[in-house]
């Protein structure tokens, strides 16, 4: 009896909503509800943390900064709830409210019995049998705010545990067809400009592009690369829980994310085995091992290399749009729909502090693995 109750309180459990096993994190929320919130668990104790350290990574993803982003108000002042006493983590579980601010939900009224054409909504209303039309409630990119509130503590994990070298900065590097040249990356550029692109040379290309996109009601899809740097070599796991492989689906559960790729990724099938392979050296100055190249991505057979980490996540352009397009509603019937309301007309913008907080959880969920099992 006792073993059946367990198995029915995990049948009524949501499925798919905790990150992780060692550094976890579960959140919940809604994007027109009274607040988000998430519970960080796997910390450890006396780690150095307040608000302060994680604010400035809400305030880059918040809606409203530029004419390129929702103009959702929303200040995003994330509280710490428990977890931290004194300054310092306690290695209990970490506890982080955000209080929405700036809900209209009557923006959504007028379609509220209508499915959004590349949205969730059909499909959750098909699994859970209700819709929150609200901004599409749970499957929202609202909840994103608490990934990035849950990457910074991560980081803090990576900064006071391995080195505080440690860096994870994405940038946009295209928008549409417009391709930014990665060979022009500054970090400092990324912080520089509203597109989050680490190239200045195409940021006005980038600007008249999406403006033209914004005013005449469509959207636009992106790319964004996300690296990793000072991430030391040995951590992941060579079969099924491969770092790859976590990145991979960190960056997947990640809202109207399309297509992740690693190092080369599909440009790898192009390059002959010579071309493709890391050729490996001993620095004469220091006596390290060093790669020639980094075809790789910083990952060698699910494990890190010591090299950068080099992700790239594709974004989709929004299906909310004012243009009209073909759908049902709840009960069959076949119409139209246009979304109105406060949308960003490329998501991707705003998906790279996202990107930074979920690479950022992962190398610390299999940085505190290494250490279990190999320090």
């Amino acid at each position: 009896m006792v073993i059946l109750r367990i198995t029915m309180m995990e049948f009524y459990k949501m499925s798919g909503n905790l990150f992780g096993t060692l550094f976890q994190y579960i959140s919940w929320g809604e994007s027109h509800g009274p607040a988000i919130g998430c519970v960080v668990d796997g910390v450890p104790p006396r780690i150095e943390i307040s608000e302060a350290d994680i604010q400035p990574y809400l305030d880059r993803r918040a809606p409203g900064q530029s004419k390129f982003t929702t103009q959702r108000k929303e200040p995003d002042q994330v509280k710490i709830m428990s977890g931290v006493f004194e300054g310092q983590t306690t290695g209990t579980p970490m506890s982080l409210l955000i209080e929405n601010k700036d809900q209209r939900s009557k923006d959504y009224s007028e379609i509220k019995d209508k499915y959004r054409p590349g949205h969730a909504d059909y499909t959750y209303d098909q699994k859970y049998g209700i819709r929150d039309y609200r901004g599409g409630g749970r499957s929202s990119a609202r909840e994103t705010a608490m990934r990035v509130a849950a990457g910074a503590i991560a980081r803090k994990i990576l900064e006071t545990q391995i080195s505080k070298d440690v860096s994870i900065r994405a940038g946009v590097v295209q928008i549409g067809d417009l391709k930014a040249d990665t060979k022009n990356w500054k970090d400092d550029e990324i912080d520089n400009n509203p597109f989050f692109c680490p190239d200045a040379d195409i940021v006005n290309a980038f600007s008249l592009y999406l403006d033209d996109k914004r005013k005449s009601g469509s959207s636009a899809g992106a790319i964004i690369e996300i690296r990793a740097r000072n991430i030391p070599a040995g951590i992941g796991a060579p079969v099924y829980d491969k770092l790859s492989a976590d990145i991979a689906k960190a960056m997947m559960s990640i809202n109207a994310v399309k297509a992740v790729e690693i190092g080369e990724g599909f440009h790898a099938a192009e390059l002959g085995g010579e071309e493709n392979a890391d050729q490996i050296y001993i620095n004469k100055d220091t006596g390290e091992a060093e790669f020639s190249s980094n075809h790789a991505g910083g990952v060698l057979g699910g494990i890190s290399s010591g090299q950068d980490i080099i992700v790239r996540v594709a974004f989709k352009p929004t299906s909310s749009i004012l243009k009209p397009r073909d759908t049902i509603t709840k009960n069959g019937t076949e119409t139209q729909i246009i979304t109105k309301g406060r949308h960003d007309p490329c998501v991707g913008l705003r998906g790279a502090p996202v990107c930074e907080a979920m690479l950022a959880c992962v190398l610390a969920e299999h940085w505190l693995r290494h250490k279990a099992q190999c320090l």
